[in-house]
């Protein structure tokens, strides 16, 4: 999908259908989950500085989400594999599923030009969508800052 192919998803739009590999093997679908809240973040890399928080912020909060009959996955271009090593790692608790192709990534539009230190190049935004349970997009986070984004998230998720 190119830039101008893309559209940015809004509050009330349908959330795009997907099926990816997930840790721990097999595959993750958005309709494994139907009639429930979904909490899908996208995130950069396993095993960096900020991923690395705020999925186990995440984790932390997991049965707080739980309470409130929402589940947590996280997206990003990693595998399945290297997934798999970050939880054992960092003891998460979360999905979390493996867009290797970038599909679901494009899907949600956040394949993006970033800068840093000077350079430009192309890279998963970090964003959450809440979807509803009715499989529409109740709330969207962009250009996520980790501190405090899961408690926002978890509020978020109980005032539906």
């Amino acid at each position: 999908m190119t830039d101008t192919a893309a559209t940015e998803l809004s509050v009330g739009d349908k959330a795009p259908e997907f099926e990816l590999p997930r840790d721990g093997g097999g595959t993750i679908k958005l309709t494994d989950f139907a009639g429930k809240p979904v909490v899908l973040y996208f995130y950069p890399q396993d095993d960096t500085t900020g991923c690395t928080k705020e999925a186990i912020d995440f984790s932390q909060l997991k049965p707080e989400f739980g309470k409130a009959g929402a589940v947590v996955v996280g997206v990003s271009p990693d595998s399945a594999t290297k997934h798999d090593k970050f939880k054992t790692k960092h003891g998460l608790t979360i999905e979390l599923a493996a867009d290797e192709e970038r599909n679901v990534i494009d899907a949600y539009n956040l394949w993006v030009e970033k800068q840093m230190y000077g350079r430009s190049y192309m890279g998963v935004e970090r964003a959450t969508f809440l979807i509803g349970r009715d499989g529409r997009i109740a709330a969207v986070w962009r250009k996520v800052r980790v501190k405090g984004h899961a408690e926002a998230v978890l509020q978020a998720v109980r005032e539906l």
